[in-house]
């Protein structure tokens, strides 16, 4: 990505916070191969015959991020959190009526060390994720909100501490610490 677009990027979601129509039209050209990326990144890690597809999912967190109607947008990164929880949610969903419409169906492992996923297909349990980040929330809510920008949103230490508006040493040690937490929880 040139170095001028998550300034621009910027730029049109603070003129979109403002109310101008238009600089949604021409944020989403911007954004929307950085969003693909995020999807097919979340689907790489569930089953091989998963039925949403990175288009479909993109497409669903699209129709949910122009309908937030209380967003005082700052930032590129603020923007690709969202969008990741959003997707989150719409994969948590999506396995939930999967389950539903099968008794007892089938659940997929995670992997919080991306390091291990080199040559490896690792699959993911999205409920139980979602249920272990949900009860992490109950205790440590800025460890949780870690992972969901990191694992999920694919964003950068520096990117998560400024959203989170925390140091960089800060967001490494909770992210060290949560990844532990939620292997003990998942295993």
């Amino acid at each position: 990505m040139p170095s001028d677009v998550p300034d621009s990027i910027t730029g049109l979601l603070l003129k979109w916070s403002g109310g101008d129509p238009a600089a949604l039209e021409k944020l989403m050209p911007l954004v929307y191969n950085e969003l693909r990326r995020l999807a097919a990144r979340y689907l790489r890690r569930e089953r091989a015959n998963h039925s949403l597809q990175p288009t479909a999912l993109v497409n669903e967190a699209y129709l949910r991020l122009v309908d937030q109607q209380k967003v005082e947008w700052q930032n590129r990164a603020q923007f690709f959190g969202l969008a990741a929880k959003l997707m989150r949610n719409i994969l948590v969903d999506h396995a939930r009526s999967r389950q539903a419409a099968k008794r007892g169906g089938q659940q997929y492992r995670v992997s919080f060390d991306s390091d291990k996923q080199i040559g490896e297909k690792p699959k993911i349990e999205f409920i139980a994720v979602h249920e272990a980040l949900e009860r992490l929330a109950t205790f440590d809510p800025q460890k949780a909100r870690i992972v969901e920008l990191r694992f999920f949103g694919g964003l950068s230490i520096e990117e998560t501490a400024e959203v989170l508006g925390i140091g960089h040493a800060t967001v490494e040690r909770d992210w060290k610490l949560a990844r532990a937490w939620l292997r003990r929880e998942l295993d």
